[in-house]
């Protein structure tokens, strides 16, 4: 057998083990792992680590944002990031607009894609109406073409559904086989403590985050698990912030619900007081859930060390800051309400967590590639990836645990003009990104064409 590609010598991420071996490719799937392959082109990774390419499963791209809203990403920049940030498949958000059906929206997304990514990119939907055309023709539809999870908002005014509508949505979820992921706030608690602060004079951006407090969360996570029971479906609860939240899910777990937990770089570096700064500033850290304080951190880092985190994603959804279409938006220094909501992190997720984890000794190698891959690939449906295996695709990120700097604007690749992590300083940077076997980032650099693919999914997460 000729290989068309040999990585020699790496310290291999596999499964559940890490050993020093060659990786031989061919027509784009690992072919072999072994010692002394040899092939058309050999890669020498002596002194680096391989793991399997990230799959970062929340992220948001070229998503409608409101009037006059634009984010700071289409696929071609922030594809380009993913890649040079060691991620070889994203994961964004189909949302319609503008009276779309799911189905027209889906083929409107997928024409800003086509041709614009260097990464591989499977696509979620967002579901705002329980109306009979999207509930009895479009979900079932786009589910049988492989777009096997979507997303419900307990939050946003125009995005939320009610409760019974919620249902109606995992019903579906539940006769196709599809997974419902859920944004667990609660907006009519958010609303109330909204209109209070402004009442008050409080309308800086620091209190987008002090009227998101824990207990919103906290409640809608617990309402959320407790309509996923009801329907008898596993559910993701994304961008879990703190422990309260966790505890809920655990409890739910604790009765049986089938319940995915993900979090985030910013609920582990960041905190609320990155919103109160002087002036407009603290408008390049408004999200939701906000971030929250250090003893929360621990939480959520205590949740990743007893493994109730099943995915560690970005919710990359960036805007500009300097920008009357991106964070400076109208009215938005009027009233934090008003700020668009998002930041970008899709190019720094895997350098954070490799360091605050790995480098700093709370996280093996092989929990980092579950949290970053593995189970991303298990829980959505990617068969072909997250595994450094016989017979997968060969997504393969090439680490230097040795290289350390400092995390900059000037060096990042997204359409944001800031990072939150500015001055961040990272132990560990992947310097060579391979998508089926042809490299697409090297030494922090963009390398070749966009030949990235939507990938249709099964949804391995409901019978697994």
């Amino acid at each position: 057998m000729t290989l068309d590609l040999v990585i020699r010598g790496a310290r291999v991420v596999s499964g559940s083990s890490v050993a020093t071996c060659d990786i031989g490719v061919l027509g784009g799937r690992i072919a072999t792992l072994g010692t002394g392959l040899t092939g058309d082109q050999v890669i020498d990774a002596a002194g680096l680590i391989a793991m399997p390419g990230g799959i970062d499963s929340h992220v948001h791209i070229a998503q409608p944002s409101g009037p006059g809203i634009e984010m700071a990403d289409d696929f071609a920049s922030a594809t380009r990031a993913a890649a040079c940030g060691g991620n070889t498949t994203v994961m964004p958000f189909c949302l319609p607009e503008g009276g779309q059906t799911l189905r027209e929206a889906v083929a409107a997304y997928r024409a800003k894609a086509n041709g614009q990514c260097l990464t591989d990119v499977s696509f979620h939907l967002i579901v705002t109406a329980t109306d009979p055309v999207t509930l009895g023709q479009d979900l079932p539809a786009l589910i049988a073409q492989g777009l096997t999870s979507f997303k419900v908002f307990m939050t946003y005014q125009g995005m939320r559904l009610s409760d019974a509508e919620i249902l109606q949505v995992m019903d579906v979820a539940r006769a196709h086989g599809a997974l419902t992921m859920v944004h667990a706030e609660n907006e009519d608690a958010i609303e109330f403590l909204r209109d209070k602060a402004e009442r008050a004079g409080d309308i800086a951006p620091v209190h987008h985050a002090r009227t998101r407090p824990i207990p919103v969360e906290r409640e809608a996570t617990h309402r959320a698990t407790a309509l996923a029971e009801i329907a008898d479906v596993p559910v993701m609860i994304v961008h879990v912030s703190n422990g309260a939240a966790l505890d809920e899910i655990r409890r739910a777990r604790g009765r049986g619900v089938r319940v995915f937990a993900e979090t985030c770089p910013q609920y582990i570096t960041l905190t609320a007081d990155d919103l109160d700064r002087a002036g407009f500033e603290g408008a390049k850290w408004v999200c939701s859930p906000p971030p929250r304080d250090t003893d929360e951190q621990g939480a959520i880092w205590a949740g990743l060390d007893q493994g109730a985190f099943d995915v560690f994603s970005s919710d990359h959804c960036p805007f500009r800051f300097a920008d009357s279409a991106g964070k400076d938006a109208p009215g938005a220094r009027a009233a934090f309400r008003n700020i668009p909501n998002g930041i970008p992190g899709v190019e720094t997720r895997l350098p954070i967590l490799f360091s605050e984890g790995v480098s700093k000794g709370r996280m093996s190698l092989t929990t980092f590639a579950a949290l970053t891959a593995t189970n991303h690939a298990r829980i959505y449906g990617l068969e072909h990836k997250g595994a450094i295996a016989i017979g997968k695709d060969a997504d393969i990120v090439l680490w230097d645990p040795r290289a350390r700097r400092a995390i900059t604007q000037a060096a990042l690749h997204h359409g944001a003009d800031y990072t939150p992590w500015e001055g961040f300083e990272v132990t560990g940077w992947p310097v060579r990104t391979i998508l089926r076997g042809r490299t697409v980032m090297l030494d922090g650099a963009p390398v070749g064409p966009p030949e990235g693919r939507h990938i249709a999914r099964a949804c391995a997460a409901v019978t697994a």
